[in-house]
């Protein structure tokens, strides 16, 4: 399912950074395409392709590493492109006997997730989800504040954060929604998990939080519909399709994006109701982008704008 293009750049002023994991990773000038710095010295085999996107904070660019040999983080200066700091991820694999090839290749230590900055008792919080372990770092220093075990790996999905809660999916073999505390520190794996949805959890998309509610697009066509504070289930519904693409929440409605080239338009609220439906050629696997009024599709063939006519 991986490409050569599954990590999303990111564009700002006068630059563009675009990331394609121990492949490299560089900073463009968006007037002239000038290559302003470029690294390639970040080791990682990633065996299976680099999945995780830049986050940028402040001065820094952060870039996740999870491969079948190395698993961390560095912080680039957005300027110069050197490292201000380097994290490995702390949890203990202990898969050394596991049987299987997946666990021989090192597929069990993998994930493809980006981190999400939230801000957690007035200071940033760097939200990470890995194989094996979530993870709140401070993204000035790396520094790891506390961690969450549970036992699946292939982590796709970007958490999300509402009133103190990281809603995190925990894997790819076992998928679960996971709310966790944010406001403690060290391994808080028996202390900060406030409730867990087990079934119909999308494994690709990422799930979406509005107005208190989350909807999380499974890959078997489910649509469920809980409240972000207690996890309790509101609907869920058989909507059609496949999910690899994050829904997005724009103008009042929520997007669904399938693998078969069909959109999905739900209205937000305790019942899931469609208003429309449009399709595209050849599939969704890409998560939509959006400036103004437009959205940027990209289906496996082309990129389309969309957007009404004035």
């Amino acid at each position: 399912m991986n490409s050569y293009a599954t990590c999303s750049s990111l564009i700002e002023p006068g630059r563009i950074y675009v990331h394609c994991g121990s492949l490299g990773t560089a900073c463009l000038d968006t007037a002239t395409g000038k290559v302003l710095w470029k690294r390639d010295d970040l080791p990682c085999r990633h065996y299976r392709g680099p999945s995780s996107s830049v986050v940028d904070f402040e001065t820094l660019l952060i870039l996740t590493m999870d491969g079948a040999n190395l698993q961390y983080h560095v912080a680039l200066d957005k300027k110069t492109g050197q490292t201000v700091w380097q994290t490995d991820r702390s949890v203990v694999w202990n898969d050394e006997h596991v049987p299987g090839q997946m666990a021989k290749d090192g597929d069990l230590r993998k994930a493809h997730s980006t981190p999400l900055i939230a801000t957690v008792a007035g200071k940033p919080q760097m939200i990470s989800v890995g194989a094996k372990a979530g993870y709140g770092h401070d993204p000035r220093t790396g520094k790891e504040i506390g961690r969450v075990q549970y036992p699946d790996w292939s982590v796709a999905p970007r958490r999300r954060f509402d009133r103190g809660l990281a809603h995190i999916v925990t894997g790819l073999n076992k998928n679960e929604l996971w709310a966790v505390k944010t406001d403690a520190q060290g391994d808080v794996t028996d202390t900060a998990v406030v409730w867990k949805l087990k079934t119909r959890v999308g494994k690709y998309a990422s799930p979406l939080l509005v107005d208190g509610l989350i909807y999380t697009a499974a890959d078997e066509s489910f649509v469920t519909c809980l409240e972000a504070d207690t996890g309790n289930t509101v609907c869920t519904e058989r909507v059609g399709g496949k999910y690899a693409a994050s829904p997005i929440h724009a103008d009042g409605r929520i997007y669904l994006f399938d693998q078969a080239g069909a959109t999905t338009v739900l209205k937000p609220g305790r019942t899931l109701e469609v208003l429309a439906t449009n399709t595209l050629a050849n599939g969704f696997m890409a998560s939509p982008a959006a400036s103004g009024k437009a959205f940027f599709l990209r289906t496996k063939s082309h990129l389309y704008r969309i957007e009404s006519a004035p």
